[in-house]
């Protein structure tokens, strides 16, 4: 197990541990981390499971594919730090690692 926290947009912590090899995606949806709502279950066609990685842990990670790319243009809230949480698999290099979340996630999101 991994330990992850995240971070809604007000401030409030959910640290929850997560097996290797699943997606950040899955481990808050999972854990019922509020403001992570998956709704195409992880396959990169939705953005509503838009989150922000802090500089400290982008080099653990592997870089957005185009596909990703694309698809976080449709996020509300983008930043330069935006990632899906659908394609960031959880590997022990991820250990303690913070991820933010967007005020607000999915088709209504503004």
């Amino acid at each position: 197990m991994v330990a992850i926290t995240y971070i809604e947009h007000d401030g409030t912590r959910h640290r929850v541990d997560v097996d290797a090899d699943m997606t950040l995606m899955e481990g808050a949806t999972l854990n019922m981390v509020p403001g992570v709502i998956g709704m195409c279950g992880g396959i990169c066609s939705c953005a509503t499971c838009h989150c922000y990685i802090p500089a400290a842990w982008q080099d653990k990670l592997l870089p957005p594919s185009p596909g990703e790319l694309n698809m976080l243009d449709s996020a509300s809230h983008r930043r330069p730090n935006s990632r899906l949480g659908c394609q960031i698999v959880v590997t022990a290099a991820l250990e303690g690692m913070e991820v933010e979340l967007p005020v607000e996630q999915g088709d209504d999101a503004g």
